[in-house]
Parts: C-alpha cells; structure tokens; sequence
C-alpha cells in the first residue's frame, strides 16, 4: 500500500530502524555505492555490463553525476511544515509521487519475469512504470500485474510500419496512459562493457517478448521463413541431427537453448523448430529505425489518442519543435549515457530546455538520477517529474519486487524529509530559488 503522503519520509526510516532494533538491517542498501555494489555481486558479468555499462569511456554517465553536484539546496528555517504532500498529476495521469519507473530493456537478465517484478514493485509503491519495448514479458501481462497502478509504454520505432500501428494498439487496449517514444537509439551507442564480453542480450532472444507476442511481427517471421531466409537453420545446425548438435560450439549451444528458452511455447518444440532464430534474425534487423524523422512524429496524432512524449531531448530547438508540433510532452534524457559518449548530461540539457520552452510544457528529465535529493534539485530545475532506471533494476536483484519497492521508497522517503526539512510543502514549493551553483 501506498505511505500516506504526510509521514513517507518518517514511514521509511521507521521500517528500517525498527528490525534495525533487533539486529535486522535493510537488505537492500539506502545509500548508492552500496547498492551498486552489492547488485553488482548478485547480477551475471553479462547482465552487469548491460544494465551498467554506458557508451565509450563512460563519460556521459559521469557527468550526469557531476551535473548534480554543481547544485547545493538552501534549507530554510521556521517555515512550520509539519507535513508534505508529494501527488502531482502530469499528462492525466496522477501520482503518488513526482516519479516514474523507467524503462530498462532485457532486465530478464537479471532475474526471471523482471518485467512482472518491477511491476508489482512499483504497484506496491504507488507508482507507475514505463513498460520497456525491449521487455522480457508481453506488456499484457505486465499491465495485469500493475493491479490498477497507471503505466505508460515506451515504443521503438520499428522499421515496419505495420509493426508500429501494432504496438501502439496493443498498449491502448492494455491500458497505458501514455505513448513514449524513444528517439535516441535509432540504433545502439558504442557500448564497450557488452562489446568486450561479445554480449547482445537480443541475439540470445533476451529481451524481445514484446515482439514475439506481436501478430504483426509474428507474421515477419514467418514470412521470412517461406523466403528462406538465413534463419532458417538455427546456428548453422539442425537441431534434429542430435550428433550434429552435440558437435555445435559450446557459446551456440548455450545461444540456441536461451532462444528456445525465450521464445513462446514449449522448449523441446523449439528446439526442434528454425523459428526462434528466424524472430530474433527479424528482430534485430527491424526492431529500429534508423531513418526515424520528425515526419514520422507528424503521424502520431492520427495513429493514437495517447498523450505522446517524446524521449531523449537534449537540444532546446528540438524541445521547441516537439511542443510546436503538438507533442504533450519530452523527456530530457541521454538514455543513462549509454548511447552518446561525452554527451551534454541530462540535468544541464534540462536548465537549458526549461528556460526555451517556459513554464507551461510538460517536461520530464532521466540520466543520473539515484536519490531523493537528486530528485529534488531537478524538481527544483524545473522538471515537471523523473524517471528513475538503474537503481530499481539494482533493487530488483537483490530482492525482486520487494527489491524494487525498497528502491522506490527509499528514494520518496528522502525526498519527502528534504522537503520538510528545507520548508516545501508541496511539489510546487520546490522551486528555484531553494538552490545554488555549488562553485
């Protein structure tokens, strides 16, 4: 169940000092390099690059998190808020708190079912999810297990257009409040960490149940089948010659089970069938769309009645143009800085889109955010509300859904006491002048 608004920070600190009385501390760590290190134990090298890693060098990520530490917040005293209310609403939707869970491809890496997890998780917590295009389960059975909690879903433009109209009906029917189109991995950043371990969590068949329990995607693959396309023997073996296969490298092996694993059905039946492989030979070669254009945006409105939000802005002129066209929303975000090394961090293309676009658009920010004082200050930077990745996914393995729920309410029960101990009320009272450039 949802804290009650006025006592979450106080709440959460009482469920943890309480067993802490008894000689029981938090499984899942409140502060940072804690639970980055302890998940970091509890994930595979391959689910750890994924999740963590960033594009090149990591610079990006880095200064995401340089970005909020040229910030100092300013207390102010005597201002008699014995209690806060964190609700706001944004684009209809109304939240317990300023946040959303974002979505984080493949995180079936981590554990079975994430999706199902995190979502559970989040519905424990009263927040909603951003269901990831790259999911590990079909968004419907992820909606059921939000239980009533609201979602959004994250859409990759593919390059079939059939393929797009399918998503887009299929999170309709389900239930998502809102479309988010990510904009920024029209193809995949040069991400060292994955590169060195010669790991794509797709070409495993990871990650990709939102397209195998697509019709229209389904339909690709058989269509590629009766063409004969490459994918039609697995591996370059036949899964029927049980000599042959027991010849197979010991990496392809492991590769043809994980996508009989993944993809829908039984198995023994897959294995002995060309078309796992044939969904993720179709799957890598259409899931994106490179030659994705603002065109492309221009047709939403006649393709969905979902508030549309477009993700991955940095530029200012790219905001204006998104609320110029009639978009509802953008999310300021270099997808964690995993897709442009030395990219501008998120937190200063916010300041930077804020002031363009003024006060009325709805603009949300991602990329570096772990704390509630981190989502304070970018509250206060004029982020109408953020979205949180990584550490969830942390929190998922280390205690799956009640893993993530910790995250969640760590991150609400701090920002709700910086807020009573710096004097806001409300979300609308954290405002500018409540900070300070560090330098």
């Amino acid at each position: 169940m949802t804290v009650p608004q006025p006592a979450r920070g106080r709440a959460r600190q009482d469920s943890i000092y309480r067993p802490g009385a008894l000689g029981i501390a938090p499984l899942v760590p409140t502060e940072v390099t804690a639970l980055e290190r302890r998940a970091r134990a509890a994930m595979s090298r391959k689910a750890w690059a994924y999740i963590a890693g960033g594009a090149g060098s990591g610079a990006t990520m880095r200064a995401n998190r340089e970005a909020f530490d040229r910030w100092r917040v300013v207390p102010r005293m005597l201002h008699a808020t014995s209690g806060r209310d964190l609700r706001t609403t944004v684009l209809g939707t109304d939240l317990a708190a300023p946040l959303l869970l974002a979505p984080v491809g493949a995180a079936g890496l981590v554990v079975d079912d994430a999706d199902l997890r995190i979502a559970e998780g989040a519905h424990a917590s009263g927040i909603p999810y951003v269901f990831s295009c790259q999911g590990s389960c079909p968004m419907e059975e992820t909606a059921q297990a939000m239980a009533g909690t609201p979602f959004w879903y994250q859409l990759y433009w593919s390059t079939d257009e059939e393929l797009v109209d399918s998503m887009i009906g299929r999170a309709e029917a389900a239930g998502a409040r809102a479309l988010v189109v990510t904009l920024d991995t029209t193809m995949l950043g040069w991400r060292t960490e994955d590169l060195d371990l010669g790991s794509l969590p797709f070409a495993r068949g990871e990650g990709i149940a939102q397209y195998t329990s697509d019709p229209r995607f389904m339909e690709i693959v058989r269509e590629r089948l009766a063409a004969g396309a490459r994918s039609a023997q697995p591996l370059g073996i036949d899964p029927r010659k049980p000599l042959q296969a027991a010849r197979a490298a010991k990496g392809g092996l492991a590769t043809l089970l994980s996508m009989s694993r993944q993809h829908p059905g039984g198995v023994r039946d897959n294995l002995r069938s060309p078309q796992p492989r044939a969904a993720v030979e179709t799957f890598l070669d259409i899931y994106s769309n490179p030659g994705l254009s603002w065109e492309h945006i221009a047709t939403l409105r006649e393709r969905t009645s979902l508030p549309v939000v477009l993700k991955g802005i940095l530029h200012e002129d790219d905001a204006r143009k998104a609320f110029d066209m009639g978009v509802d929303a953008v999310v300021v975000s270099n997808h964690g800085g995993r897709q442009v090394d030395r990219s501008i961090a998120a937190l200063d293309a916010l300041v930077r889109v804020r002031a363009a676009v003024g006060p009325e658009p709805t603009v949300l920010m991602d990329s570096g955010v772990r704390t509630g004082a981190d989502l304070f200050v970018a509250l206060a930077l004029g982020a109408d509300a953020c979205l949180l990745g990584r550490p969830h996914v942390y929190g998922l393995a280390l205690d799956g859904a009640d893993g993530v729920s910790a995250v969640i309410d760590n991150v609400l029960g701090e920002l709700d006491l910086t807020m009573g101990l710096v004097g806001a009320a409300s979300i609308a009272d954290i405002t500018r002048d409540l900070l300070v450039p560090a330098y």
